[in-house]
């Protein structure tokens, strides 16, 4: 039994408030169980508190024994500059890590429509990856308006890229879209701000699982994104052809 002073005290405390903390975790769980609940009664709930040192890899854990196909991350909206003075946020991690596909959303939503989807590519083939996804969310929201969007940094390479984005449309037979080309001085800071100003409701991207010196050197595009659009993010991992 402990009772005063010293190390023991100070672990005792940190224990109960492990407890409370849990428990403060556990009742918002279930309010908002309840609100899902109420709002889509036919969708099956399970919740579950995991414990441990590292978030991104509990999460990871749960993804594999739970076989989850969709992410949802509430994530902080950070400006093109953030990256220069702090380290990836844990839903960039995510993005970059998680095997199944991963949505960031920054704002709150209440009445959530998708009138305008962005797919932001470069548009070679291995954006034919990413095909029976976008075909799938254009059947779930049949009235949104598609933009095939590429960011130059360029002027000169704007017939080019508009090139591709017809070829793309050609090769899935796709007859409802909008090309969109837009300049900016970088990718990263060009997407979001095409997002804007067309309105997306929701922003689709493949992104690539760059770990270690090579997620250093080559960075993730979707990752960035992920936190930078002011729409929710959609990422996936390209499927294997």
């Amino acid at each position: 039994m402990i009772t005063t002073g010293g190390v023991a005290s100070a672990s005792a405390r940190q224990g109960v408030f492990i407890v409370q903390l849990l428990q403060r975790i556990k009742r918002r769980m279930h309010e908002l169980m309840a609100d899902v609940a109420r709002l889509a009664p036919d969708v099956a709930m399970q919740d579950r508190i995991a414990t441990g040192h590292d978030v991104d890899e509990a999460i990871l854990d749960a993804i594999g024994e739970l076989h989850i196909d969709l992410v949802v991350m509430g994530a902080r909206e950070h400006a093109p500059a953030f990256h220069l003075f702090t380290p990836d946020s844990h839903p960039e991690r995510l993005v970059r890590l998680a095997p199944c596909a991963v949505l960031t959303v920054k704002h709150p939503a209440p009445h959530f429509e998708v009138r305008s989807i962005v797919f932001a590519s470069d548009f070679s083939h291995e954006a034919d990856r990413l095909m029976p996804q976008l075909r799938h969310l254009c059947i779930t929201f049949p009235e949104a308006t598609l933009h095939l969007l590429d960011v130059e940094t360029s002027a000169e390479g704007y017939a080019a890229a508009l090139d591709r984005v017809h070829a793309f449309a050609d090769r899935h037979q796709l007859a409802a879209y909008e090309a969109d080309v837009f300049n900016a001085p970088q990718v990263r800071a060009g997407i979001p701000r095409f997002a804007e100003e067309a309105h997306a409701d929701l922003v689709v991207m493949l992104t690539h699982g760059h770990t270690g010196l090579q997620h250093l050197l080559h960075g993730n595009l979707a990752e960035g994104v992920a936190v930078q659009a002011a729409a929710p993010v959609l990422t996936f991992h390209p499927q294997e052809q």
